[in-house]
């Protein structure tokens, strides 16, 4: 049986983002295809802006226990290196709330992702102003730049253009590797793209991900089980009414799952339950295959 969690990369193609550089296929798996790939583009003597997501735990003291998703960037970030361009990448880490907060900063990361990469990664004492201006106007071809935490700017979160616009002064090219947050509204993940309009594309960490779910949407193999969780079913409606038609299995799980067991009369209790969509809930229950 085939199970993929679907969600994020449903949500992303409603994006406004994705539409501006995606092109919708179906033929074979490639439904989704980025205009621009990494195999394609040259960026040699281009300092390339990297979304990535290296929110990685930590003990406490500020080791990285799990390097995962610090590794999952290191194609991507070397494919840059080795055609000649420099890196300046950007990311959050845990949910500071829009304050400076030192236990959250990124500068352990970056000690940790030298490391991995082989080579010095400079940082950034803040994602903009001054040093990040001075330190990525400065970068050399071949070098690596982390910035400090995104989230440490209440901006980022709110997805402000200013804001975005000051990420995006310091790259020639915006490349989205963070498959955890890129189905997010933030200024670093959907609102920068916009400031490179004929400079976009995914690392090889999203692009994967994309050609998974198009060999899913596009030639799946049976039968196949989706797997979709979260707290609310408002942000999941459109998601969950495109694969109730071509899913052999839905399971639906997280806090949203209360609103369906409501919707058909389980008991609840105190659990969060979103009481305007009991009939939605109802009519997306209704849509689902009948078993053969």
């Amino acid at each position: 049986m085939k199970s993929l969690n679907l969600d994020f990369l449903q949500e992303l193609a409603c994006r406004p983002w994705s539409h501006e550089h995606m092109v919708v296929r179906h033929a074979g798996h490639g439904i989704f295809a980025a205009m621009l790939t990494m195999d394609t583009f040259d960026f040699a003597g281009k300092k390339a802006l990297v979304r990535v997501d290296l929110n990685v735990p930590q003990d406490a003291n500020g080791k990285v226990t799990d390097d995962s998703r610090a590794k999952a960037i290191v194609p991507t970030v070397n494919k840059i290196l080795k055609d000649g361009g420099s890196v300046i990448l950007m990311s959050h880490l845990g949910r500071p709330k829009g304050k400076v907060n030192p236990a959250m900063s990124l500068r352990p990361i970056a000690e940790h992702l030298s490391g991995l990469l082989g080579k010095p990664v400079l940082f950034a004492t803040d994602c903009i102003g001054p040093d990040a201006r001075a330190k990525a106007a400065v970068l050399k071809p071949g070098e690596v730049l982390l910035l400090e935490n995104l989230r440490f700017h209440p901006e980022e979160e709110a997805g402000d253009e200013v804001f975005a616009k000051s990420l995006a002064y310091l790259g020639d090219v915006y490349v989205n590797d963070a498959f955890g947050t890129a189905h997010r509204a933030h200024a670093s993940t959907t609102i920068v793209a916009k400031f490179f309009p004929n400079a976009k594309l995914f690392g090889y960490l999203m692009q994967a991900e994309i050609d998974s779910v198009g060999k899913v949407l596009g030639s799946p193999q049976r039968p196949m089980t989706a797997i979709v969780g979260g707290s609310k079913v408002s942000s999941k409606i459109e998601v969950l009414e495109n694969l109730i038609g071509s899913c052999d299995e839905l399971i639906i799980g997280g806090g949203m799952a209360n609103t369906f067991v409501k919707a058909q009369g389980g008991q609840t209790g105190a659990s969060l339950v979103e009481e305007d969509l009991l009939d939605t809930a109802r009519g997306i229950i209704k849509k689902r295959k009948p078993k053969a």
